[in-house]
């Protein structure tokens, strides 16, 4: 497997619409960098947020999820509460081809403040907006910003393309808007 460069990820995107919107190039001044670089593509964490609480006392189960574990905020900063999760969606949709698998890496900013971002490969014929979760290992509240970088997506090219793909699978999160909680 080889990593795609820059100037393969934009063709990809332009072309093949595998990032849309796609940013040319690194955003950075004053706020958490977003973008194409050498060998990725920084994406952005959008304003949803599902902040993960226990008011009810549930139970985290990922057969028999429960909605009423989180609260929806839409808003530009998001303050996750200390020992504790908040899912959200990258802004970027993505179309993932059929020769690439992704891997994503959480920014270098976020955790060196202890908050990891967790998110599954995405596999080839996969497509949709990407549920991050951010993970507060601190005993602090943390803030996540708003379309600002997030994380980082690497592309992997196979030695041959796949036999059957996440399309071909019809796999549960196939075409996912917004934030999309576990499903079986």
């Amino acid at each position: 497997m080889g990593v795609l460069a820059d100037h393969q990820i934009r063709d990809r995107a332009l072309n093949e619409g595998m990032i849309d919107p796609f940013v040319d190039g690194q955003r950075r001044q004053g706020i958490i960098s977003y973008g194409l670089s050498s060998y990725g593509y920084d994406a952005r964490v959008s304003d949803e947020f599902k902040i993960f609480t226990n008011v009810d006392n549930a139970i985290v189960d990922p057969k028999n999820f429960s909605p009423t574990s989180f609260v929806d905020r839409q808003q530009d900063v998001c303050v996750i509460p200390p020992n504790s999760f908040v899912l959200a969606r990258s802004v970027e949709y993505f179309r993932v081809p059929r020769d690439i698998l992704v891997i994503c890496l959480g920014k270098s900013t976020y955790a060196r403040c202890g908050i990891i971002v967790n998110v599954t490969p995405l596999e080839p014929g996969w497509e949709g907006h990407v549920t991050l979760e951010f993970s507060n290992t601190t005993p602090l509240p943390a803030k996540i910003y708003a379309n600002e970088g997030a994380c980082q997506f690497l592309f992997l090219t196979g030695e041959a393309i796949c036999e059957t793909s996440y399309a071909d699978r019809a796999g549960k999160y196939q075409g996912q808007r917004g934030v999309t909680l576990p499903r079986l």
